[in-house]
This record gives C-alpha cells, sequence and structure tokens, in this order.
C-alpha cells in the first residue's frame, strides 16, 4: 500500500488548523496508513480546495472509550462535542487512530 500523500477535513476545522488550535485527527481504520515524518496535501471535504500542508507527527490506535479532554483540547473542543463528532462521522465505531500533526510553513519562492 503506497503512503497517503493527501488528507481532508471538513471545511468547519480550517481555520483551527491554520491557527494551530487543532493539532491531531481522530479518524476511523481506513485512514491508519498515515506516515511519520511524512507530508500531506490537505484539503477541504466539500470541494476539494487545498488550504495547507500538515506533517505527520505520530499515529495511534485508541477506543473511543479511551478518548478524554486531552485528545479534545487538541482537537479544540470539549469532550462531549468531539465524541458527538466522532459519533456523527462514524456511527458505532469502537477502534480508532489519533494521528497528530504540525503545520508545515508555507514555502516561500525566491526568483
Amino acid at each position: 500500500m503506497n503512503n497517503p500523500t493527501t488528507m481532508t477535513f471538513f471545511e468547519r476545522f480550517e481555520a483551527d488548523i491554520l491557527c494551530g488550535k487543532k493539532t491531531i485527527t481522530i479518524r476511523d481504520a481506513s485512514e491508519q496508513y498515515y506516515v511519520p515524518g511524512t507530508t500531506v496535501e490537505v484539503s477541504t471535504f466539500e470541494d476539494g480546495r487545498v488550504f495547507c500542508q500538515l506533517e505527520i507527527l505520530a499515529v495511534e490506535p485508541i477506543a473511543f472509550e479511551e478518548l478524554s479532554t486531552f485528545h479534545a483540547a487538541q482537537e479544540n473542543m470539549t469532550l462531549p462535542e468531539l465524541k458527538t463528532v466522532i459519533t456523527d462521522i462514524y456511527p458505532g465505531i469502537h477502534e480508532l487512530f489519533v494521528i497528530t500533526y504540525q503545520l508545515c510553513e508555507p514555502s516561500v519562492v525566491t526568483e
């Protein structure tokens, strides 16, 4: 399997990602194949508009029941909000993956 080179987020998360308030994403098993140390191009789920690049720092399994206020803070949400968002996106899921990332600085083009 090839390493993923792209990632999508709902538009509502774009501002939090760009200002550094959202530093993780929690996904299902289909997205567990991101590789720490690689960079991915990030676009909006709704229309595919690219808005940044992220460096993947870690990919760690977690059970839904193990989600904590620590994870919620990294998502810039409360724990009840986080659990509601995950339940809405992945109904009935128990096995998840925490993908930790950092925003890549925009590259400066010099002539």
